[in-house]
């Protein structure tokens, strides 16, 4: 049987990268998906391409978040899972970082999912219903380098909201966890490769050459992981920040 049959799955962010991989997995092992993004040309593509709903949404506005909770609810009659996967990694240090990108880091990184999560826990309670939640977060939030320092706060404090409502919510048979990632190949990281760190074509492959295991995280080897995690076979584990990636945290050589 496919792992997530006859589940209505929501995906925040899903458009394109890590989020876009989920959807697709989710998909493929038998879910109703929907999906969430701010780019319409996007969203409507991957709709067509693999007829997922798509419900345009601007994950800045809480409003909004909680929406198209209620959208996907409308036309798929409940939400059984949710991914929060939208990301937002530009950079700044402690000392460049302005209050704006400061603002913009919680707001997709921490408040975005926090109202997410609000919401489709209601709607669970309400129905009597188990659920799954799964938090796309990052090795970033141990610390992280120091030109990531906005999102490796955000990220530490999804990870503190994950145990948070994990625990609050285990009677109601609601699983939450984190997936920590490490460096993964997408488009969104191309991007910000050439536009902070002055990229050219080969970078994936010189990234590759400083890696343990030669080659950058794959989307698809992480949207298995997800789909896993939402799904009945990963049993009762919950509250769990669980580290996806070839570095070991807290070892040094």
């Amino acid at each position: 049987m496919a792992l997530l049959e006859d589940r209505v799955v929501l995906v925040n962010g899903g458009s394109q990268g890590v989020g876009a991989g989920i959807v697709r997995a989710a998909l493929r092992e038998g879910a109703t998906v929907a999906f969430t993004g701010r780019r319409a040309e996007a969203g409507e593509r991957l709709a067509a391409e693999t007829g997922a709903t798509f419900v345009r949404a601007d994950l800045t506005d809480p409003e909004q978040v909680r929406g198209s909770v209620d959208q996907v609810v409308a036309a798929h009659g409940r939400v059984d899972s949710l991914v929060n996967a939208a990301g937002l990694t530009s950079r700044g240090s402690l000392l460049d970082t302005t209050p704006e990108l400061f603002d913009a880091h919680i707001a997709i990184n921490l408040r975005a999912p926090f109202f997410a999560m609000q919401a489709v826990v209601a709607h669970l309670v309400a129905r009597g219903a188990p659920g799954t939640i799964v938090n796309i977060g990052s090795n970033c939030a141990h610390g992280g380098p120091p030109f990531l320092a906005p999102y490796s706060a955000a990220k530490a404090g999804l990870a503190g909201l994950t145990r948070n409502t994990a625990h609050a919510h285990r009677w109601d048979r609601i699983r939450i966890n984190d997936l920590n990632i490490g460096w993964t190949e997408t488009e969104g990281e191309d991007a910000i490769q050439r536009e902070f760190h002055g990229a050219g074509d080969d970078w994936r492959e010189r990234a590759a050459e400083r890696l343990p295991m030669g080659k950058l995280g794959q989307v698809d080897e992480i949207a298995d992981f997800v789909v896993f995690l939402l799904s009945d076979r990963s049993g009762v584990v919950t509250g769990s920040l669980i580290d996806w990636d070839q570095n070991v945290v807290g070892t040094t050589d």
